[in-house]
């Protein structure tokens, strides 16, 4: 087989990651898009790990190894992710990323910009405050 069918598929795989990367709005759809995008590196580590030692004659496998390592990787942070997921859901109701904002912070009530400044007391108001 030619390294180009692999290499290609792994491109179309890795590229549909990316979009769904860019494009989802739901938290757990863009894990499943990183992992796409991970298995797409593994695919060609392993047909540019296979199509080198057809030519080199010391063999050391490590695409293969790399990929192994990978897959490691790829499941811990799939479940970490997982974890953070479900507990900003818990805490939030809601796993839509644009409605997320910092953890540490509580949610934002309309017309405000963010900030922590307030606005300047009146005379009338404070004569209200202490009465």
């Amino acid at each position: 087989m030619h390294l180009a069918y692999p290499a290609v598929l792994s491109a179309l795989l890795f590229c549909t990651g990316l979009y769904g990367v860019l494009a989802r709005r739901n938290a757990i759809l863009v894990l499943m898009s990183v992992e796409l995008m991970l298995n797409a590196v593994n695919l060609n580590l392993v047909a540019f790990d296979v199509w080198l030692s057809r030519t080199a004659r010391d063999t050391l496998h490590s695409g293969q190894a790399l990929t192994l390592f990978t897959i490691a990787i790829a499941a811990a942070e799939i479940g970490i992710g997982l974890a953070i997921v479900l507990a900003v859901y818990r805490g939030r109701g809601t796993s839509d990323i644009d409605k997320l904002r910092d953890t540490a912070e509580g949610p934002v009530p309309a017309g405000s910009h963010g900030g922590t400044e307030e606005a300047p007391v009146t005379g009338d108001e404070k004569a209200e405050a202490t009465a």
